[in-house]
């Protein structure tokens, strides 16, 4: 591991945190030290009150902040010199020490101060950095693990045995600390490591010193790993034909066809099924998590889907083990999730859940390190060695560790979706309306170009939960090939928008009949190749779905010189129709939007109405303002139209705010004769 400081760095951060907020970047940029949300850094210090007087402070770590992104603003004050009589007591509950740290902030804040501030008040040190290596972990997570703690780091390292975080593990830590006061740094077993030092630079260098012990030790072991059975493209291909299935199994476990939906990243790696080849796989990698501060993301074991087993007999068989092991722990059950966070699929590797794309990243993240860890175990001759279910359970229901994961979930939160024609003005509306509320969208167009330019642009402001996929929607292939995509990536599809279209002005005397077999193509086969493609997919998900058809208010009011997009839109309508009636027994809905005039969306116009404009402005008179004004004056409420206004509408539908399939909303600010009927 190396040793990243480099003072130039440090010196371009600015305020008195300054020291404090670059190491802690550093140990976080790290995932060998520490993970997204876990570990905690302090600083001593002091603060001055509003009187102009010194009070003693330290600084700690807010919970769930994430050490990488770490800020000034994130180190907490608290009063240390009142905290520290706290060390007097014998006990204190959960509840106490939460309250009393929390009306000993010297900032008005709502955030937490991480659950282990009173170890940083006890402990006298100035900085104090707590991370979890995977090379320390790979030492204390076994059997006999304290002994090789000893042997592989050394006498001046002290040992604390596993004791859950809070208040009993503060005084352990101090305890340890008194009983060897010439100690360098501390091992939590099963849990991490704690150095310190007089600057942020002496705890940040004892941090990496004593991981590189146990690397150096660990490495001795390293052997090639042996062939797997299992080629990556066959585990791929595999995973491609069971992901749906088991999204759909576990959706179906997290409530009815309205309920929740997850997000699967599956860790496909020839590393991991060369150890799933081995026959006693299952006793390495079926294990608790390799330190408790990831319960709260992983669960205490994960699921198996064994050969010749359906996702969701496995999903029944550990729903019905996870219920008992909470009875086993004195807990009713009722309420509880329990969907599993990571899932071993033989001929496949792991799938990770997450009910939103960071989510799973985060337990992608969790899983492949205790991979690592748990086979350097093994290499190095261990046996792996988790903590008790008691001691499980109580740190994955621990409150101040459920309050990092609670919070309001936006309303699509864990759904995908696919739509067709994104990089269009009204595209382009709707997916970043679906953004918004929290969705997972695949935008596809068969405009390289301008879908690349659009992806790029909400990628910045939605990172990880929008992909590009240019798809011809007039070729079934394509359709399939953009599904299996955002399978690979999500697991499955919740919602289809059928978008993609285009427009021609010509009467029919007129009609160019390549012209209108092009129109046909697009309009109408562009609207049955998805809509049958994905019909397959939501039958193999089993847990519903929903369609969205942006139709036009020219399927009920056609317009003279418009009959090629206005007959091949009410038949691409008619097909939407026709599935709604199809896809009920699947619990699929469909329904559809029609707008009007929808010109552009910001500096992204309409493709619709750069073909149909010149032709409305020259039989009008008028330029592109006037054309728009025009089209605003002619509805009931003289308003203007946008993509934003389609995207509410699709959100209508896509959030099931009523049990409705079949129905066609208007947006067009209210046009008697397009009213559907």
């Amino acid at each position: 591991m190396n040793n990243l400081w480099n003072d130039s760095d440090l010196h371009a951060l600015m305020g008195a945190l300054a020291e404090r907020t670059y190491s802690s970047r550093l140990l976080g940029s790290d995932k060998g030290l520490v993970l997204y949300g876990g570990g905690n850094t302090s600083v001593k210090g002091t603060l001055t009150n509003v009187l102009g007087e010194e009070v003693a402070a330290v600084f700690v770590k807010a919970s769930g902040c994430h050490l990488a992104d770490m800020t000034a603003d994130d180190h907490l004050p608290l009063d240390l010199k009142w905290l520290r009589h706290l060390e007097s007591l014998d006990t204190l509950t959960d509840e106490a020490m939460a309250a009393t740290v929390a009306t000993h902030m010297l900032r008005a804040t709502s955030r937490r101060p991480s659950i282990e501030a009173l170890l940083h008040v006890f402990l006298p040190f100035t900085y104090i950095d707590h991370t979890h290596p995977q090379a320390i972990l790979a030492l204390t997570n076994r059997a006999h693990g304290a002994a090789l703690v000893r042997q592989v780091l050394g006498a001046e390292v002290a040992i604390v045995p596993y004791v859950k975080p809070g208040f009993a593990l503060a005084k352990a830590v101090v305890t340890a600390w008194r009983e060897q006061p010439d100690c360098k740094a501390m091992v939590l077993m099963h849990h991490g490591l704690i150095t310190w030092g007089e600057s942020g630079r002496a705890s940040y260098e004892a941090t990496i010193q004593l991981v590189n012990r146990a690397e150096n030790y660990l490495r001795n072991f390293q052997e090639p790993v042996e062939e797997s059975t299992w080629d990556l493209t066959t585990a791929w291909q595999n995973y491609e034909q069971l992901a749906p299935a088991l999204r759909g199994a576990l959706c179906q476990a997290m409530g009815d066809s309205d309920g929740e939906r997850v997000v699967l990243k599956p860790l496909i790696h020839a590393n991991l099924l060369a150890m799933m080849a081995q026959p006693h796989w299952q006793q390495v990698l079926v294990t608790p998590p390799i330190t408790s501060d990831y319960l709260i993301r992983t669960k205490p074991l994960p699921m198996v889907v064994e050969e010749g087993e359906s996702p969701r007999q496995a999903m029944t068989r550990y729903g019905k083990a996870y219920e008992d092991y909470l009875r086993r722990q004195g807990h009713a059950g009722e309420g509880v999730d329990v969907t599993p966070r990571i899932i071993f699929l033989p001929g496949v590797g792991a799938v990770c859940v997450g009910k939103s794309q960071q989510e799973a990243d985060l337990v992608w993240d969790i899983t492949w390190q205790g991979l690592e860890v748990k086979a350097a175990i093994v290499a190095s001759g261990g046996e792996p060695e988790g903590l008790a279910e008691k001691e499980l359970f109580a740190m994955e229901y621990y409150f101040l560790q459920q309050a990092k994961v609670a919070g309001s979930k936006e309303p699509l939160s864990g759904r995908t979706a696919l739509i067709t024609g994104a990089a269009g003005a009204i595209g382009a509306g709707i997916c970043r309306g679906l953004l918004l509320a929290g969705c997972h969208v695949l935008a596809t167009d068969i405009n390289e170009g301008g879908l690349s330019a659009l992806v790029n642009e909400l990628a910045e402001e939605f990172p990880g939960r929008v992909r590009g996929c240019v798809m011809d929607v007039t070729r079934r292939e394509s359709v399939a090939l953009a599904i299996s995509d955002l399978v690979r990536h999500w697991g499955g599809l919740d919602l289809l928008i059928l978008n993609a279209g285009v427009a021609h002005v010509s009467t029919l005397e007129k009609m160019d009949g390549e012209i209108f077999r092009r129109l046909e193509q697009i309009n109408v086969e562009g609207t049955l190749n998805p809509l049958s493609v994905a019909a397959g997919h939501f039958r193999q998900q089993g847990m519903g779905g929903d369609v969205v058809l942006i139709s036009t208010k020219n399927v009920f009011a056609p317009g003279a010189g418009f009959g090629a997009y206005s007959a091949t839109k009410a038949a691409s309508h008619q097909l939407a129709r026709i599935a709604s009636l199809e896809m009920a027994e699947m619990g699929v809905r469909v329904n559809m939007v029609a707008p009007d005039a929808v010109f552009s969306d910001g500096q992204r116009k309409s493709g619709l109405w750069a073909e149909v404009g010149p032709d409305r402005m020259r039989a009008r008179g008028l330029d592109e303002q006037g054309l728009e004004e025009y089209y605003r004056q002619r509805n009931l409420l003289k308003s203007k139209v946008t993509a934003n206004h389609v995207a509410n509408a699709v959100l209508f539908f896509a959030t099931r705010q009523t049990p409705t399939t079949g129905a066609t909303i208007p947006v067009d600010g209210g046009l008697p004769d397009a009213t559907p009927r």
